[in-house]
């Protein structure tokens, strides 16, 4: 509730979406949290320091100090671990992640699935834990990506069900809800395995 609220001090008199964002930058920035290099270590250790896959990756993160929208891939001349790390930076809880002379936070403070930066696929398979928020000031809804991306692709969307949502809590953050959201999911998986195949077909 304190980190909602924060968040809504400093979106009074937002002039956009990238102002937006660049507010929360602001208070990313100024977060009391662990040390940006302890963070970067604890992502090592879960991914190590690969290099970037042969098959086309894209990870978004959000530049602090003027919330531009930023999308990485192989040949951004960043890190694949440093990029992740930023993706995962989620303002507030964890450090910016700098790479070069910039600061960068969670991708998901435009939307939580980016999903519009598929454009010009022909297919898009969307899986994500939830839909986002309705007239979010920050950026697109799942929506409008759905909306923007369905005149020239085949658009399919899997979300969390009920059972999964009540796994996440109220703080999905909270590792507590790992094994549930995880259990939930599986159980979830079965029941649109066929969908998803028909789809992808």
């Amino acid at each position: 509730m304190a980190m909602m609220t924060a968040f809504g001090q400093a979106l009074a008199g937002a002039t956009g979406q990238q102002d937006a964002r660049a507010r929360i930058g602001a208070l990313a920035v100024q977060a009391a949290t662990v040390a940006e290099g302890d963070r970067r270590a604890i992502i090592a250790g879960r991914i190590g320091d690969p290099e970037w896959p042969a098959t086309r990756l894209l990870v978004t993160a959000i530049d602090t100090a003027d919330g531009e929208f930023r999308a990485f891939d192989a040949d951004s001349g960043v890190r694949l671990l440093d990029a992740v790390a930023a993706s995962c930076a989620v303002p507030g809880v964890w450090p910016p992640i700098t790479i070069g002379d910039r600061r960068y936070m969670d991708g998901g403070m435009r939307s939580v699935t980016n999903a519009d930066i598929a454009t010009g696929c022909a297919k898009v398979l969307v899986v994500a834990p939830m839909g986002g928020f309705p007239n979010s000031p920050l950026g697109p809804t799942l929506e409008q990506e759905v909306e923007s991306l369905r005149p020239d692709a085949d658009v399919h969307v899997v979300l969390a069900d009920e059972a999964g949502l009540a796994a996440f809590g109220t703080n999905p953050l909270d590792p507590a809800t790992r094994e549930p959201s995880a259990r939930a999911g599986r159980a979830q998986a079965a029941a649109t395995l066929e969908a998803v195949r028909a789809f992808w077909g």
